[in-house]
């Protein structure tokens, strides 16, 4: 077995209005002349200021997939320069595969780009290819399941309830993650973005049992195993909680 461990991941973010306020020749401080230089459409990928990151590490055995972690730190626990340095470092101490739904669109390019911003050194972002966007090394199944073409992508959401899966919390999407956060429900963005991670991995569960990597025997045991970790470390998450009442017994 070549990969030992992945790492599934997901990001939350924000705006960069000071970012956004240097691009546009304006004063760092003046935030709305900068949201009025953005406008409605989708910032430029340098300009998401990292919220959350959200993270399940798992390990190959014999049985199948058995995680050994799941998170969801945030900028309201350390700062968003300490956020990537934590989790770039944790890449380079495991160099796992990583696992994303649309994380070569937009998780990668992001993550790169903040760590530059911040001036963060991450070198394991650079021990195995992640930025080859064809390789296994980081597989981004939206990019997979739609082979790699814009007319066959779907949603996470829209994939994860079609396959039985839990899908997202009703009410919310990424959209909404401002104005949560400008809110103070900074904890339950956090909790959203476990689901979309726990989603993540469950879909690339089925795909590797779909391309042959894992016995349906293998499937079930890792499901029952992310069902009994969930439940012993996540009793918060009533999210989680909900999404793993639809796992078969």
């Amino acid at each position: 077995m070549s990969d030992q461990s992945v790492i599934v991941w997901d990001l939350e973010t924000v705006p960069d209005l000071k970012a956004a306020a240097r691009m546009y020749g304006l004063e760092e401080s003046d935030e709305a002349k900068a949201r009025d230089a953005l406008g409605s459409g989708f910032p430029k990928h340098p300009l998401h200021r990292i919220a959350c990151i959200g993270a399940l590490v798992a390990k190959r055995e014999d049985d199948g997939w058995r995680v050994s972690a799941l998170g969801a730190p945030h900028i309201e626990e350390r700062p968003e320069p300490e956020l990537i340095k934590s989790f770039v470092d944790r890449i380079d101490q495991l160099k796992p595969q990583l696992i994303t739904f649309n994380g070569n669109g937009f998780d990668l390019p992001v993550l790169r780009y903040r760590a530059m911003i911040n001036r963060v050194s991450a070198p394991g972002l650079h021990a195995r290819a992640y930025f080859n966007r064809y390789s296994n090394e980081a597989v981004d199944l939206c990019d997979v399941l739609g082979s790699f073409g814009a007319s066959g992508k779907m949603k996470l959401d829209e994939i994860s309830r079609i396959l039985g899966l839990a899908g997202k919390p009703d009410g919310i999407d990424g959209g909404k993650v401002e104005a949560m956060i400008a809110a103070g429900k900074i904890d339950e963005v956090a909790r959203y973005c476990e689901t979309d991670v726990v989603n993540t991995y469950r879909l690339w569960l089925i795909y590797e049992l779909f391309r042959g990597a894992m016995t349906p025997e293998q499937l079930g045991w890792s499901e029952r195993q992310l069902r009994d970790y969930v439940r012993q470390s996540k009793p918060g998450n009533r999210h989680l909680q909900a999404a793993m009442d639809l796992l078969p017994p």
